[in-house]
């Protein structure tokens, strides 16, 4: 049994079904709100300096911040989070789900602390956390056919590539809260899929290997002259022959099939 059964073993009992529609229902609830009151969107973030000074609510409440301020983006990132999340759900069951978002909230907490000495009023962004579920499932469904916006059709592989060299623009040029925060949203995706990366790359680094040996063996020549060394691979128009008189059949080509020295026994 893998450490990933191991614990989702110990977390069945208090698992969430359909986790997604409650954080989709939750954010939609607070970006509503936000309308008359735009204040509600900084009390829910996770700013370590206010967490310090007692308002503990941050600590749950910061995966409830909307993705965005505009109702149309608002609408299909929600959507693409439900098909994405209800896909994942489906595909692992309901307490590997739970337990892959489990561990990018504790490493998103996790980054965000670490990080607080440099930037104690930062916000950290669950933009990244939505991510890893992308992430995830990209990987899973790499040829899956988003509709960007519900016109432009794009396979998911492509724009996961696109996230992927994000992501390493962000690590490389942004600040330290940026940078843990990448490493945080790519940490449960590495503890999920790691092994099945690695065996992946492994198999196709056999196959390459496979491939090279092929073509070098489909390059080797049938007949090698023994005394110019000339081949019917680097001159096809030559006719060779093999010498009886030689102690072994040995190769020559027709410019010394008649012209050389026999090898006795």
């Amino acid at each position: 049994m893998s450490w990933l059964d191991r614990l989702e073993k110990w977390i069945r009992p208090v698992v969430v079904p359909n986790i997604a529609t409650y954080i989709i229902g939750a954010q939609f609830l607070i970006y509503a709100v936000s309308l008359t009151q735009p204040e509600i969107i900084e009390k829910i973030q996770l700013i370590p300096a206010k967490v310090f000074e007692l308002e503990l609510w941050r600590l749950i409440t910061f995966p409830l911040t909307p993705p965005g301020a505009h109702p149309i983006f608002l609408f299909f990132a929600w959507y693409l989070f439900y098909i994405m999340a209800s896909a994942l759900e489906s595909q692992w069951g309901v307490a590997r789900f739970n337990l892959f978002l489990g561990v990018g909230y504790l490493a998103t907490l996790g980054a965000t602390f670490l990080t607080a000495f440099v930037a104690p009023y930062t916000p950290a962004s669950v933009g990244f956390l939505a991510g890893s579920v992308f992430l995830a499932f990209a990987y899973l469904f790499p040829n899956f056919t988003i509709y960007l916006f519900f016109i432009l059709p794009v396979k998911v592989k492509w724009l996961a590539l696109f996230t992927w060299l994000s992501y390493a623009f962000t690590f490389l040029v942004g600040g330290w809260t940026a940078k843990a925060l990448v490493l945080a949203s790519v940490s449960n995706y590495l503890l999920f899929f790691g092994r099945d990366i690695v065996a992946s790359m492994r198999s196709k680094k056999f196959r390459m290997e496979s491939q090279a040996r092929e073509i070098q063996q489909e390059n080797q020549p049938i007949h090698r002259c023994t005394v110019c060394g000339k081949t019917d691979k680097t001159h096809p128009g030559s006719d060779f022959r093999y010498c009886s008189r030689c102690a072994e059949p040995l190769c020559y080509c027709e410019e010394h099939i008649r012209n050389h020295e026999h090898v006795e026994a």
